[in-house]
């Protein structure tokens, strides 16, 4: 199975052969991203555990822009950024799914003995640690074992 990282790339030729837009635009974007990180690191590859918070970084950053965009009455640029956010969310696994969080999070209570939510933060990163590397929303996580720790109480 391709990487994320090979996928990205495949797709990119198939895009420059059939001058598909936006696809084109936003994975030349997300090629120069990877090439950032390449250099940064020194690797010749990224692995899907570091693309996963990278795409999601992209992500937010045109959700963000295509808010402001729309409350600047800018909706032609708005939806271009959308675009380009699907065109990215087609490469990020399926986020992980709640009775999977709430799974886990019975499992980390079972091992901390959390007392109360005074031990947000202990159970936030046992949680969180046993997802690093997939594609999972750290405000759901956060609901849910606030949630959690009050019903220990």
């Amino acid at each position: 199975m391709p990487t994320i990282q090979e996928t990205i790339y495949q797709d990119l030729k198939s895009a420059l052969k059939n001058k598909k837009e936006p696809e084109l635009s936003t994975l030349r974007l997300l090629k120069t991203e990877i090439q950032y990180e390449l250099t940064k690191t020194g690797a010749t590859e990224i692995p899907d555990i570091t693309m996963i918070p990278l795409l999601k970084k992209n992500v937010s950053q045109r959700q963000e822009s295509s808010k402001e965009y729309r409350n600047a009455n800018r909706i032609d640029l708005a939806e271009k950024e959308e675009r380009e956010m699907e065109v990215i969310l087609h490469y990020l696994p399926a986020e992980i799914s709640m009775e999977e969080i709430d799974r886990v999070i019975q499992e980390s209570i079972a091992i901390l003995k959390p007392t109360g939510p005074q031990d947000t933060g202990k159970l936030m990163g046992k949680v969180m640690q046993s997802f690093k590397g997939k594609n999972i929303d750290g405000s759901k996580v956060s609901d849910a074992v606030k949630k959690a720790l009050q019903a220990i109480v």
